[in-house]
């Protein structure tokens, strides 16, 4: 059984809930303690967004596309360098790279504004333009 028909079980668990005392967030920790057992050598904060995605997949709040593209993005390896397009983890910042420091840190400039952030490369992720 591959990871992905694993999840599927666990969803179709889920919404099975009324008929299991409405136990469905049992299913979702089921599958975000499998994420982050599978995922374990990610970084910590990419192996908690990983297995948030999953657990959400379950709990029907991600679809499964999307889910499988949040995972995917998670395990990419960083190697960025200046003019390089990056969001956060989650998404809610997007930004440039201007450098990369000689310690790994990376120095991204947030879209539209002045400011300057330093992050560690596994802080962020690939900005794909074509994303909605």
């Amino acid at each position: 059984m591959t990871l992905l028909e694993t999840l599927r079980f666990l969803k179709s668990c889920h919404r099975r809930a009324p008929f299991l005392f409405f136990n469905g967030n049992t299913f979702g920790e089921i599958g975000r303690a499998l994420a982050t057992a599978l995922f374990s050598d990610f970084p910590f904060h990419r192996r908690k967004e990983a297995a948030s995605a999953v657990a959400h997949f379950i709990t029907g709040v991600l679809d499964e596309e999307m889910m499988i593209a949040a995972v995917d993005s998670l395990c990419q390896v960083a190697d960025f360098k200046p003019g390089d397009r990056v969001k956060t983890l989650r998404g809610s910042l997007r930004g440039v790279i201007v450098k990369v420091r000689a310690d790994g840190r990376v120095v991204w400039r947030p879209a539209g504004g002045a400011s300057e952030l330093i992050a560690l490369p596994e802080g962020l992720c690939v900005d794909d333009p074509t994303e909605g």
